[in-house]
Order: C-alpha cells, then sequence, then structure tokens
C-alpha cells in the first residue's frame, strides 16, 4: 500500500511543469487542499493530492491502482474528475452522492475561493468564479456535515467561515 508522502511525489511528478490559474506550481493547490483534508485521514488526503491527475495529466485510474493507490482513494478521484460533455453544475450533483468526493470537492473549492488566489486573476475572471464556485459550495455544502465543512474551511480558506455561519444560521431557520 501507497504512503501520503509516495502519494504526494507522485502528484509532484505528475503534476511537474503545471501551472494553476495564477501561475503558481500546481502541486501547490494539491497539497494545500489535501491539507485541509488531513482530519479525515491518509486515504482522503492521498485523494486530495491525486485529485485532479487523472484529468489534468496522463495518469488513468488503471495506473493508479497499478501504482498500489488504494481502491478508496481511486474512486475519489474517478468521482471529482471532469468529464467532457458534462456540465459543471452536473458533476458537483453527481460529486455530492459520495460523502468523500464531496469533502474533496469542499477542500478544492476553498482553495480555488481563497482570497489570495482571487486576487490575481482579473476583474472579470474573479467574479465569474466566485459566482460559480458560490453556487456549488450551496449545494456542497448541504450535502456534508457541517463540522467536516469548517474542519476543511478552518484550514484551507479561513476567509469562508463568516459565509459557513451564514449557511448553518440558514439551515437552522429551515430545520
Amino acid at each position: 500500500m501507497i504512503t501520503v508522502s509516495e502519494a504526494d511525489a507522485l502528484a509532484s511528478e505528475a503534476h511537474a511543469g503545471q501551472v494553476d490559474k495564477i501561475g503558481a506550481p500546481y502541486i501547490e493547490h494539491v497539497r494545500a487542499l489535501a491539507a485541509g483534508l488531513a482530519p479525515f485521514g491518509d486515504d482522503l488526503v492521498m485523494a486530495g493530492l491525486l485529485h485532479d491527475i487523472i484529468e489534468d495529466t496522463d495518469w488513468t485510474a488503471e495506473r493508479l491502482r497499478g501504482e498500489g493507490i488504494p481502491e478508496r482513494v481511486v474512486s475519489i478521484v474517478e468521482a471529482v474528475t471532469n468529464e467532457k460533455g458534462i456540465p459543471y453544475e452536473e458533476k458537483i450533483r453527481r460529486i455530492m452522492t459520495n460523502s468523500d468526493a464531496t469533502l474533496v470537492k469542499i477542500a478544492d473549492n476553498a482553495h480555488n475561493s481563497h482570497p489570495d488566489r482571487a486576487a490575481q486573476l482579473s476583474e472579470e475572471k474573479r467574479a465569474r468564479l466566485a459566482a460559480k464556485y458560490r453556487a456549488a459550495r450551496d449545494v456542497l455544502w448541504a450535502a456534508a456535515d457541517d463540522r467536516d465543512i469548517e474542519a476543511i474551511v478552518r484550514i484551507v480558506n479561513p476567509s469562508l467561515l463568516a459565509e459557513l455561519r451564514e449557511h448553518q444560521a440558514g439551515e437552522a431557520q429551515d430545520g
């Protein structure tokens, strides 16, 4: 069975030379969201490290299995991988049927929404992505335990804590 440090090395090698939307080395993104998944155990940390490997590299689920990545981790990675022709909103609804994938996507969303990252985007792109990520949070947060969301957000993007409190207040009124 592969360790978290081996999964990190695999992700680092697979994403070598890639940069994210703001031009930072891509591995920083996967490590940041993996850190937010630490309270949930090694499988979720590995899923965070590898969450974009099928989507953004030449790696496949079969190759991950061949490298000793646990089946639970591969299943999570497959669940959060974009599929051509599937709208983002539909992808989010599909993810929320898998509690582990939901947590990974919450961490991904939180990191992508981080103010330090958003500040480096154009105003138009920042506004478009903010609306997209907020709509996704509405769906994802409804599918997860508030304590789990808070554990992730506190690590990955504490600026979302106020939004989480509003979400919790809304749930309390609805419930």
